[in-house]
């Protein structure tokens, strides 16, 4: 396979090669003829301009000469320096190419030079020419001395600059113009090609029946994509029902798959994931393409921790039996427990070709069959004290009661009261929390006043907060408005907070409780606020949860873990309500409820027939 991959990309290269080779030819060719031209224009241009500058500087000198001859004519010999340097300095000024201008006698005498008055200018000069001061005479002519002059050429830099700059935007131009052309060509000549070649890997893919438009391409073009076409269309022809049958069957694997509810990952015989429905996915928190392909011995958790390799190893070193039973185990993924299936796979020839798993949360299950474990624990816990000190006591009285006074018997049937009070409240616990998560279950609710459930339960504690030296303070708001409640149950509610609050208060402390308004005035909003040692933000969180205790140093008092459950069923569920807690670590804790003032239109329409609304929803 690598060579043959070698040979196509040694052929692509060739072919790639021919093609450069005559595009760089083309290139090479054009190139050089704009070169020669160019060339042989700028040197014409330089010749020409060179041979009109000494032209020009020429017919300046002999003018020179004449002007010199006409203005010194008639002058002595001590004024004519004068004349030639002020005709001299207005011809330099006139024309920033003239370098100098030298008068000489017949002598070769300097009468005057302008080099004396313009040093720097003088320094340009580049081209110097000569010509005779003559004198006509009537019968002869007299040569009086010579003018040279100096020019700078920057005429002729400036000349050549702008020539050498515009044939090179010519050149550019044109070698732009002629690029474009050989690119327009090759892209003409090769786009029919590169069709083709689209086709062939679309059919090289499986893409049976794809068709090149054959418009707008040359007749020999037409005929290539025509034969294509053909080919396309008898494969797809030939292949139709094979290929319709094995995506038929395909798909219908892959929709029972990805229908099934638990996590199913499908292994080859070495090791690698071939198909993974969307469930298992999400239970082990990776994508397809992630999976797919890979080792499933190499799958590790968030941490870092390999999930299968040891099962996997244990399963295959495991004798598959006759019936090739599932191989149960459990893992655990970032606190997430699954159940593992193994399951081996064979042909209709008992050939072995891989493995599935399947995946089942049970994290859920293991979490209930725990907190049932710690619950049941509880319960029989709580349940064996009272009847222990119950039988105790009454063992006691019953065998040596009559040598009891009267006080001691009254103190022996007081403990036994309480205790049959406590055992009381835990069982009207585990009833209503019976009865309070079934589904239909309908609570009966009546027009009260909150004040007074609130203060008949304090009155009920008042004994028990004096056993612990506890103080407890009602602050309420006036003119609250009475509310639609079932009595009994958010007496029970409030009364398991105001426990819980008895419970977890150091001696001599205070309780607060409150009755008042919402901030948004919408509720009637009840608070127990103690000064025991606080609750942590983590377990502030799960503490309305079932059967969950907080367990530490500080709460060591035993209950069912129902108590809260309880309230937040009550007070959520059946009144539409909202619990809440806020507390610090050894500050203490304020646990409280929410009830609407207003009752929700579906329990307005279930506990009162139209026309028959209570008072205030009347009008």
């Amino acid at each position: 396979m690598e060579a043959g991959a070698q040979n196509k990309e040694k052929s692509k290269k060739k072919g790639m090669t021919a093609q450069t080779r005559l595009i760089l030819a083309g290139l090479a060719v054009s190139t050089a003829f704009i070169l020669a031209a160019a060339g042989f224009a700028t040197y014409s241009i330089t010749q020409n301009m060179n041979t009109a500058y000494k032209n020009f500087a020429q017919v300046l000198s002999k003018t020179l000469a004449i002007e010199g001859v006409e203005v010194t004519k008639e002058l002595p010999e001590l004024a004519k320096y004068d004349a030639l340097r002020s005709n001299s300095i207005s011809v330099l000024k006139s024309n920033n190419d003239i370098a100098f201008i030298i008068f000489k006698d017949n002598k070769s005498k300097i009468i005057y030079t302008s080099k004396d008055d313009y040093p720097e200018q003088a320094e340009r000069a580049r081209i110097t020419v000569s010509s005779p001061m003559i004198v006509k005479n009537l019968s002869e002519s007299v040569n009086v001395g010579s003018v040279t002059v100096g020019l700078s050429g920057n005429i002729i830099d400036r000349v050549s600059a702008t020539s050498r700059n515009s044939l090179a935007l010519v050149f550019i131009l044109a070698w732009l113009v002629i690029v474009g052309i050989i690119y327009m060509n090759s892209s003409i000549i090769t786009r029919e090609l590169r069709k083709l070649h689209q086709g062939v890997k679309k059919i090289s893919t499986g893409e049976f029946g794809y068709m090149i438009e054959d418009k707008d391409v040359d007749s020999e073009v037409k005929e290539l994509y025509s034969a294509f076409n053909d080919m396309s269309e008898r494969l797809s022809r030939y292949n139709e029902q094979t290929i319709e049958s094995l995506t038929f069957e395909r798909n219908k694997l892959e929709s029972v798959l990805m229908s099934i509810v638990n996590g199913v990952v499908v292994c080859d015989n070495h090791d690698k994931v071939i198909m993974v429905n969307n469930y298992a996915k999400r239970l082990l928190e990776v994508e397809e393409e992630e999976i797919l392909h890979t080792q499933i011995q190499n799958f590790c958790d968030s941490s870092g921790e390999l999930c299968f390799a040891d099962k996997i190893t244990q399963f295959k070193d495991t004798p598959l039996d006759d019936e090739g039973a599932p191989v149960p185990f459990n893992i655990e993924i970032d606190k997430r427990i699954l159940k593992c299936l193994i399951s081996p796979m064979f042909t209709r020839s008992n050939a072995y070709v891989g493995y599935i798993i399947v995946l089942i949360d049970v994290t859920k299950d293991v979490e209930m069959d725990q907190l049932r474990s710690n619950f049941i624990s509880n319960v029989s816990h709580e349940l064996r004290t009272p009847v222990t000190v119950l039988r105790s006591y009454i063992d006691t009285l019953y065998g040596y009661g009559n040598d009891f006074d009267f006080n001691t018997q009254r103190e022996f049937i007081g403990v036994m009261n309480q205790e049959i009070i406590r055992l009381n409240r835990m069982v009207n616990d585990i009833l209503d929390f019976s009865r309070y998560e079934a589904q239909n279950v309908r609570m009966e609710k009546t027009k009260t006043d909150i004040i007074e459930i609130v203060e008949d339960a304090v009155n009920q504690v008042q004994v028990l907060a004096k056993e612990h030296d506890l103080t407890i303070s009602i602050m309420r708001e006036p003119d609250l408005p009475q509310i639609f409640v079932n009595i009994d149950s958010i007496s029970r509610a409030f009364m398991n907070i105001l426990s819980n609050a008895i419970k977890y208060s150091p001696d001599g402390k205070r309780i607060k409780v409150r009755v008042e308004r919402s901030r948004d005035g919408e509720y009637v909003e009840v608070s127990v606020e103690d000064q025991g040692a606080g609750i942590s933000e983590q377990d502030q969180k799960k503490v309305f949860d079932r059967f969950y205790r907080c367990e530490n140093a500080t709460h060591t008092v035993k209950g069912t873990g129902l108590g809260l459950h309880l309230v937040k069923v009550t007070v959520e569920k059946h009144h539409s309500g909202q619990v809440f807690v806020d507390s610090k670590i050894g500050e203490g804790s304020t646990f409280g409820f929410r009830l609407p003032i207003n009752l929700p239109q579906e329990e307005i329409e279930e506990y009162f027939p139209k026309n028959r609304l209570p008072a205030e929803s009347e009008g």
